[in-house]
């Protein structure tokens, strides 16, 4: 039942970070983290696919093996933060939950800048 549940998450999780790579102010990698983590406990064939994906496999193990995240992903990531800062910005009117979501994002901007990039030396 534990494999099941597992399954179901990995694949919730997968179809988040598919959605978050379209829909701004949806986090990608955080969901494809999950995927991964809850795939290795529900479908060995899902976590096999995930780290022999060309471009997903590459994020996987370069966070697992060296906490790294690549400078496009960086880049991306930043952009998509202010972005959706600026949608929700034109969108919403309260400034408390725009001050909230702005000192969130510059959090999450810092902390994922201050990852090092991956050394693929080898």
């Amino acid at each position: 039942m534990a494999r099941l549940g597992a399954l179901i998450l990995a694949y919730f999780f997968l179809v988040l970070a598919i959605v978050g790579l379209f829909l701004p102010g949806l986090p990608t990698v955080p969901f494809l983290l999950l995927t991964a983590w809850f795939a290795a406990r529900g479908s060995e064939r899902l976590h096999g696919w995930l780290y022999d994906h060309p471009h997903l496999g590459k994020l996987l193990i370069d966070w697992e093996q060296q906490g790294a995240v690549s400078r496009a992903s960086k880049i991306m990531a930043v952009l998509m933060l202010i972005t959706s800062w600026v949608v929700m910005y034109y969108r919403f009117n309260n400034v408390w939950w725009l001050m909230g979501s702005a000192i969130l994002f510059v959090v999450i901007a810092t902390y994922l800048i201050s990852r090092p990039e991956p050394n693929n030396d080898g």
